[in-house]
Parts: C-alpha cells; sequence; structure tokens
C-alpha cells in the first residue's frame, strides 16, 4: 500500500495538525504505514512530501533512523573500527554493539531530538524503520519519547502494519509479519495516520 501524496500534504500541511490541535493529552507522534515491498517508492514519496510541505512553507524535519545511528557511532569514533574490522567481529559482537549505542534512552532519543531543531521546525518526517531491525525496534522509540520532548507532531513512516486494539493497546508488525510486544502506555500511544482526518 502506498500512500497518496496529495492526501498526505492535505493533512500534513493542514493548520490544525500542525498545532497538534484535538489531540487531547495524547503525545504527537503519528504512524504513517506503508506496505514492505514498496520501499523505494516510499521513500521518494517521503521526500517529495517534505519538499512540497516545505513549498508551503512548513519548516520540515526529514531524518532518518540508521543515519542517527551511523552518526552516533561516528560520533564514538567506532565507525571506522567497524566498517575496517567487520570481518573480525562476531555476529553477536556486532549485533550488541549496534544495541547498545542505538539504545533510544541514552543514545538515540537525545540525538533525534537534537537533529529535530529548534522551535522553528513544525514537523518531523522520520524513515529507515525496517534499515534498523532488529536492533532498532520502533516500539522502543515510541516508549521512550516523552510527551514533554516533542514540541511538534512527528511522522513515522513504517514498513508493516500498525494495530490498535480497542482496548487501547497498540501492536506494530514490522514487514507485516514480525509482531512486536503490545504497547500498552496510552503515553506512548502514536495515532494511526492510515485512518487519521482533518
Amino acid at each position: 500500500m502506498a500512500f497518496d501524496l496529495e492526501h498526505m500534504v492535505h493533512v500534513l500541511s493542514h493548520p490544525d495538525f500542525l498545532s497538534m490541535k484535538g489531540l487531547a493529552n495524547e503525545v504527537p507522534l503519528f504512524i504513517r504505514t506503508y506496505a514492505p515491498d514498496k520501499e523505494d517508492a516510499s521513500r521518494r514519496l517521503v521526500e517529495s512530501l517534505a519538499v512540497r510541505l516545505s513549498s508551503k512553507g512548513i519548516t520540515v524535519k526529514l531524518l532518518d533512523l540508521f543515519d542517527l545511528v551511523l552518526a552516533e557511532l561516528e560520533e564514538q569514533h567506532l565507525l571506522d573500527d567497524i566498517l575496517q574490522n567487520e570481518t573480525s567481529f562476531t555476529r553477536e559482537e556486532l549485533f550488541e554493539t549496534l544495541q547498545n549505542y542505538s539504545d533510544p534512552k541514552t543514545h538515540l532519543i537525545p540525538r533525534l531530538i537534537k537533529a529535530m531543531g529548534d522551535g522553528d521546525t513544525r514537523l518531523t518526517l522520520l524513515t529507515g524503520a525496517g534499515r534498523v531491525y532488529p536492533y532498532l525496534r520502533t516500539h522502543t522509540i515510541l516508549e521512550s519519547l516523552q510527551p514533554a520532548m516533542l514540541r511538534h507532531p512527528v511522522v513515522i513512516f513504517f514498513p508493516g502494519e500498525y494495530v490498535q486494539d480497542p482496548d487501547g493497546g497498540s501492536y506494530l508488525r514490522l514487514f507485516g509479519s514480525i509482531p512486536t510486544p503490545k504497547i500498552n502506555n496510552p503515553y506512548y500511544r502514536a495515532t494511526n495516520l492510515d485512518n487519521f482526518r482533518i
């Protein structure tokens, strides 16, 4: 399922969406799913979306989770070492290193908040959820982001399914088949943008 670019421009540029009107106490986090086999097309659509929104005068940050992890490894002076000595690492050692330096609470979320910019940014589009699996999972990002951290809406583009139960819990299914633990805390739930209407 690819998304309708015109509809997304309409929703994400709407003053009510940008001002987070009607969210009550919900965190301004949104998930927009897409079919995993449409990764390349979806990436191009997100890039076009950022350009279109910017042309409307909206300050947009387009960030990729994989790029944020690489930046963290580079800042810690580990990236070159990993690349040059990749064959000497066991799979478990490499996984543990990537998992440690992409840990949402200690590394990724502080870097993400900084990359989102100051008060001029009105919207962040976040990609790369599939590229950082399995050492970083989207539900851990949702659980680590606190409401006070977000001053504008954040849209996470997710290759898979996002299911919300009537009881208030949520599930993310990466690539449509890999389930994640249930997200129960209402402060960490994201709004499903597939069903969002202005």
